[in-house]
C-alpha cells in the first residue's frame, strides 16, 4: 500500500479524530511519510481511561465463558486485512513484509491460546481445616484488577499485544492500548477492528506524543500498566506508576547469551536457527541472541557458517521481494550500532561486515551492514550493551564453567540458549543461566513456546506474560475464610 494511511483514536466504541496529527516516517526512504496518526492530548487519554472504567462493571460481571465467546467473535475476520496491515507495518517499521505478516498472525495464535485457558481463569481452591488449628476452611479465588494500560514497542507491536491483551480481557479487565509512537498505524488498525466487535469501552486505542500519555499510568483509575520496551523506558514507567502505586509488568531489553558447547550440532538446520536468532528483524528483537559464547574448538566453524549466510543477505526495502534485511527503525539506533562496530574495529577485534548499502531513494536510509565481531574484549560495548542491531560478538571459551560465568556477567536476564548434542549438558548449563527463558538448540522470538510464561530477570523486567501465569498477572487473589462447623463441634468435645 503506497497511499498515506490515517488513523484516529478509538475511545468508548467511537473513532475520534484530533486536530494534531503525527507524521509517520519511512525508515528506509528519507523524507517519505507513510501516513499520519492521531495525536491525543491528555484530555483524550483521560477520556479513554473513563470509558474503560465505565465499561468495566459490565465486562467483569460476564462469566468467563461469555467473555471468551465475545473475544473469539471479535477476532473473526482479522486475517482478511492481514496483507494490507503487513504492508503498512513494513513501511512504518522497516522490517521485511514476511515478518510484518507474521506479526499479525502471532496475535491471532496467542489470542486463541489465551481462550483455551478459559477453564483455569476462575478456578478456585479450597484449603480444608487443619486438625488442632483454627477451624477454618478457606477458599482462594481470583478477580480482575480493573482498567489496564498496555504499551507496546515498534519492533513486533501486534504480536507483542497478543502476549497480554487477550489475557487481560479474558480475566475481566478493560483495556487501553497505546501503539508505538513511531510506528502506530498498523497496530491501531488491527486493535480498532477488534474493539468494534466488543462492548463500547472494553478496548480503547490512543496514539500520541509521550508527554501526553502519563494518564495511562498516573490516573488513579488505572490498576495496572503492562509495558514492553527499553530498560530506560521501564524505569520511567515504574517511576510514574509509583505515584499511585499502580502495578506494573515490565518486559524490557535483553543481552541474551547463546552458549555453543564443544559437542554442538552445527549442521545447516542448526546454523540457520542460530543465524535467525541473531539477525531476524535486523537484530531488533529483545530476545534475539546478543552475545555468542562458543567453545574455542568450534569458533571457526560458527563464524564460517554465519558468514556464509550473511553473504546472501540483501539489504533493501521491506516490501521488495528480493530484500532479506531491512533498515534499522530509527536514525539514533543506526548511529548507535555504527558506533559499536567502529569501537570494535578500533580495539583491534576482527570485524567482518557483509552486504551492500542501498542507493537511490534509499541512500541515507537507516541501513547498517550486518557484522560479526570475533573475539572482542569483554569490556567493549558490543558485548556489554544491547546492540539492537545486526551485529554479534563471538566470544571463545575453554570450560563450561567459564562460559556460564561470562553469560551471567551482565545486567540483563531475559533469555538465553544452550547448543549441545547432550541433553544432560543442556539441562546442566541451562539451569545455571540467570534468565527467564532458555532454549536448547534453538533461540529467538519465532521459536517461542506461546503457551509458556515469558519474562525477564534482573534489569530485563518483572512479571510474566503468556499462559495461565499471564492471566494471573491481570488478577487479584482473594481468600474467603469460613469457620467450619464440623471442626468447631469436634473441638468442643
Amino acid at each position: 500500500m503506497s497511499a498515506p494511511v490515517r488513523t484516529g483514536l478509538f475511545i468508548g466504541g467511537k473513532e475520534r479524530h484530533t486536530a494534531d496529527q503525527m507524521p509517520i516516517a519511512d525508515p528506509a526512504k528519507p523524507g517519505r511519510i507513510v501516513g499520519h496518526a492521531a495525536a491525543a492530548g491528555a484530555e483524550d487519554v483521560h477520556d479513554a481511561v473513563a470509558a474503560a472504567k465505565a465499561a468495566y462493571p459490565g465486562w467483569s460481571e460476564l462469566g468467563v465463558r461469555q467473555r471468551a465467546e465475545r473475544m473469539l467473535a471479535a477476532l473473526a475476520g482479522i486475517a482478511e486485512s492481514r496483507d494490507d496491515d503487513a504492508a503498512i507495518l513494513s513501511q512504518e517499521n522497516g522490517k521485511i513484509r514476511m515478518e510484518s505478516w507474521v506479526d499479525s498472525l502471532v496475535l491471532e495464535l496467542r489470542w486463541k491460546l489465551a481462550l483455551s485457558l478459559v477453564e483455569e481463569v476462575d478456578a478456585s481452591k479450597v484449603l480444608p481445616p487443619i486438625p488442632g488449628a483454627i477451624p477454618v476452611r478457606s477458599t482462594v479465588a481470583y478477580q480482575p484488577l480493573g482498567v489496564v494500560s498496555i504499551i507496546v514497542p515498534f519492533n513486533w507491536p501486534i504480536a507483542i499485544l497478543g502476549a497480554s491483551l487477550p489475557h487481560a480481557l479474558l480475566a475481566g479487565n478493560t483495556v487501553i492500548v497505546k501503539p508505538p509512537l513511531t510506528a502506530p498505524l498498523a497496530t491501531t488498525r488491527v486493535v480498532e477492528r477488534i474493539a468494534r466487535q466488543l462492548p463500547p469501552g472494553v478496548l480503547n486505542v490512543v496514539t500520541g506524543p509521550d508527554v501526553n500519555m502519563s494518564p495511562l499510568i498516573r490516573n488513579p483509575d488505572v490498576a495496572k500498566v503492562c509495558f514492553t520496551g527499553s530498560v530506560a523506558g521501564g524505569k520511567k514507567i515504574m517511576e510514574l506508576a509509583s505515584a499511585s502505586l499502580t502495578r506494573v509488568t515490565l518486559e524490557l531489553g535483553g543481552n541474551d547469551a547463546a552458549v555453543v558447547l564443544a559437542d554442538a550440532l552445527l549442521d545447516d538446520t542448526h546454523l540457520d536457527r542460530l543465524f535467525a536468532a541473531i539477525y531476524d528483524t535486523t537484530g531488533q528483537i529483545c530476545m534475539n541472541a546478543k552475545r555468542l559464547f562458543v567453545h574455542r574448538s568450534r569458533v571457526d566453524e560458527v563464524v564460517k557458517g554465519l558468514a556464509a549466510r550473511l553473504q546472501r543477505v540483501t539489504l533493501g526495502y521491506g516490501l521488495d521481494q528480493s530484500t532479506t534485511m531491512g533498515p534499522l527503525h530509527s536514525v539514533a539506533q543506526k548511529v548507535f550500532v555504527e558506533s559499536l562496530i567502529r569501537e570494535a574495529k578500533e580495539s583491534g577485534a576482527t570485524v567482518l561486515e557483509f552486504g551492500e548499502l542501498p542507493a537511490g531513494e534509499m541512500a541515507g536510509g537507516n541501513f547498517v551492514r550486518p557484522a560479526i565481531v570475533v573475539n572482542p574484549e569483554l569490556n567493549l560495548r558490543v558485548v556489554t550493551e544491547e546492540q539492537f542491531g545486526p551485529v554479534i560478538p563471538v566470544i571463545p571459551f575453554e570450560t563450561e564453567a567459564q562460559a556460564i560465568r561470562m553469560a551471567n556477567d551482565t545486567w540483563a536476564g531475559l533469555a538465553g540458549s544452550v547448543w549441545t548434542a547432550d541433553p544432560h549438558a543442556a539441562n546442566r548449563v541451562g539451569s545455571q543461566l540467570v534468565c527467564g527463558y532458555v532454549w536448547v538448540n534453538d533461540h529467538g522470538a519465532t521459536r517461542l513456546d506461546l503457551r509458556a510464561p515469558f519474562g525477564g530477570m534482573k534489569a530485563s523486567g518483572m512479571g510474566r506474560e503468556q499462559g495461565i501465569e499471564g492471566v494471573r498477572a491481570f488478577q487479584d487473589t482473594r481468600s474467603i475464610a469460613h469457620l467450619d462447623a464440623t471442626a468447631l463441634a469436634s473441638m468442643a468435645h
